[in-house]
């Protein structure tokens, strides 16, 4: 297995280095990506007549975001993966992370806000988001800062997470009318 993480990992971060632009977007999106994701989801807390709903999958999105860069945190006390470019799998583009590679927060955040958004019933903007997220994860890859394993178990983690706060949050619960009524 390790075997074709490494084949992938190497055939993604094989593309950089053919075209500075592709690099140059890549590396922007790798470190611009997950903000950019919340923010989207925090502008949307005015949108639509249908805001009650939209705001509860926005605090859906939010918890799922939380809960699953904390799932990471537990898996990280038990998992220590080096990253790929200090075991000379990749060339790494941007600077060194000091953490451990498996799971991908990236993928973690981003999967986790996608997630939610489609399980909650937003298919438009969950696809959108979706594709965004996918787009972040393959730039982890391409800039050789993460496995293709790791960014494959951090979206894991990150759909468990919104499975999680699917079965927890119930829209119109009071707790969701309470939060979903801030401003």
């Amino acid at each position: 297995m390790y075997e074709l993480d490494v084949a992938v990992t190497r055939a993604i971060n094989g593309l950089a280095g053919h075209s500075a632009a592709i690099d140059y977007l890549m590396v922007w999106v790798s470190g611009i990506g997950v903000p950019v994701m919340v923010m989207a989801v925090a502008l949307q807390w005015w949108r639509g007549s249908h805001r009650t709903h939209i705001r509860h999958v926005l605090v859906a999105a939010g918890f799922s975001f939380l809960l699953g860069l904390g799932l990471n945190q537990l898996i990280l006390l038990f998992i220590h993966r080096a990253r790929p470019y200090d075991n000379g799998v990749t060339d790494l583009l941007i600077e060194r992370s000091a953490d451990f590679s498996f799971p991908s927060d990236h993928a973690t955040a981003t999967f986790a806000i996608a997630a939610a958004f489609l399980l909650h019933g937003a298919r438009r903007a969950g696809f959108a988001f979706l594709a965004a997220a996918c787009l972040v994860t393959f730039s982890r890859i391409y800039t050789g800062t993460h496995y293709a394993g790791d960014v494959f178990g951090g979206a894991l983690t990150g759909v468990i997470a919104a499975l999680i706060v699917l079965a927890i949050y119930r829209e119109g619960t009071k707790a969701d009318l309470l939060i979903t009524r801030i401003f």
